[in-house]
């Protein structure tokens, strides 16, 4: 793991300290063995975990520095890709989202174990941002849903001049298409679009402004965003 790392990171335009090498590692070794008793990811092979998770979450760091930053992951899982970048950043202020407790309850566990200082919400992303609106300087999220419904779940949390960090696939390009009027209605703006290559699959990073505040009823209750998204 700790070789594909080191091998990918010059790719990324990163420089990174052994001893911060060794911590991504050590994270990407303890979900492989949670993994065993809890489902986290369907990446557990050593090298594919330095790849798709840790190399693909230190993506976000070649594109902004987040020193001194306030970052939400929103719907983090196994906490990508906010634990990896916290790690190799530890000067930003994280906090992790996700409405699954056992995830959280083990995410609160292991960090302090690595030395990574995060505050872990259990809670949906629609609820929790009544008393976290536009507080973040920057809210990231990867693999929860499709751009415009993303959007409207992230959007509320960054205060207007910080950034919406979205990772997507393959399908990005057509997503942001699909997203146009939920960006104009959330305060956001298209930034820049980078493309990361990743094992051969094409991994995207869609960089979002917060131009304006967004519309207090936004977010909507998660199931009308998902039967009339923006």
């Amino acid at each position: 793991m700790k070789e594909t790392l080191a091998k990918g990171l010059p790719g990324l335009g990163l420089s990174l300290p052994d001893e911060i090498q060794n911590t991504l590692c050590a994270f990407g070794e303890a979900v492989i063995e949670q993994n065993k008793v809890m489902n986290l990811t369907a990446i557990t092979e050593p090298t594919q975990v330095a790849k798709l998770h840790l190399l693909d979450s230190l993506s976000l760091l070649s594109l902004e520095d987040l020193t001194g930053k306030k970052v939400i992951d929103v719907g983090c899982g196994a906490g990508f890709p906010g634990v990896p970048v916290k790690i190799a950043c530890p000067g930003m202020q994280l906090t992790l989202l996700d409405s699954l407790g056992k995830r959280m309850q083990w995410l609160e566990n292991i960090l302090p174990n690595l030395g990574v200082e995060a505050e872990c919400v259990t809670a949906r992303a629609e609820e929790a941002v009544n008393d976290r609106r536009e507080c973040y300087d920057y809210a990231t999220s990867r693999a929860v849903a499709r751009l415009n419904i993303l959007l409207e779940l992230t959007a509320p949390y960054v205060k207007v001049g910080g950034k919406v960090l979205a990772m997507k696939g393959t399908a990005a390009r057509e997503e942001l298409q699909e997203a146009k009027n939920a960006i104009s209605r959330l305060g956001l703006q298209v930034e820049k679009v980078e493309e990361f290559p990743m094992d051969g699959t094409a991994h995207t990073v869609i960089v979002l402004k917060k131009v304006k505040n967004t519309p207090p009823q936004y977010p909507r209750r998660y199931a009308k965003i998902k039967q009339n998204p923006l």
